[in-house]
């Protein structure tokens, strides 16, 4: 019983801090987006892209939350519940961190395509950097979950 609440917190921690890492980072990219839509409210699609980039950390953190609830049984040892919870923590902790920071570069562009809207495209590039990391946890988190066979 003790492996599969250890693999059970394991999954509530990856969903949970990378669910947070997209609510800031989403929370950065609306407030500048609201603020530069009161200069021109025509550029909202625009905006919106940016503004909805840091949310995929939390779709990827709830992807590998699934997939370990696949690896949990009533039998687990409290070794395979660490193994588990240790699988889950690269997309826990990159969800969190580049979510947030996705968020604060895709700000700083749409701040940026106030004053140059042409180069709005330039901001997206940016902040899709971040989202390499965050694609970096979600692999290797797969590949730990897969190596495990704890079923």
């Amino acid at each position: 019983m003790e492996g599969m609440f250890i693999a059970i917190a394991g999954v509530a921690i990856c969903v949970g801090l990378s669910g947070i890492g997209s609510s800031l980072g989403i929370r950065y990219g609306g407030e500048a987006a609201n603020a530069a839509m009161i200069e021109d409210p025509k550029n909202f699609g625009k905006y919106l892209v940016l503004t909805a980039l840091p949310g995929t950390q939390g779709i990827y953190g709830f992807v590998i939350g699934f997939l370990a609830m696949g690896n949990i049984t009533t039998t687990l040892t409290p070794y395979q519940g660490l193994g588990i919870l240790c699988a889950t923590l690269p997309m826990a902790l990159l969800g969190l961190y580049s979510a947030i920071y996705q968020g604060k570069v895709a700000a700083a562009g749409i701040n940026m395509s106030v004053k140059h809207p042409e180069e709005s495209g330039k901001a997206l590039v940016l902040a899709v950097f971040i989202e390499f990391y965050a694609i970096l946890g979600l692999v290797i988190s797969i590949l730990l979950l897969n190596t495990l066979g704890a079923k």
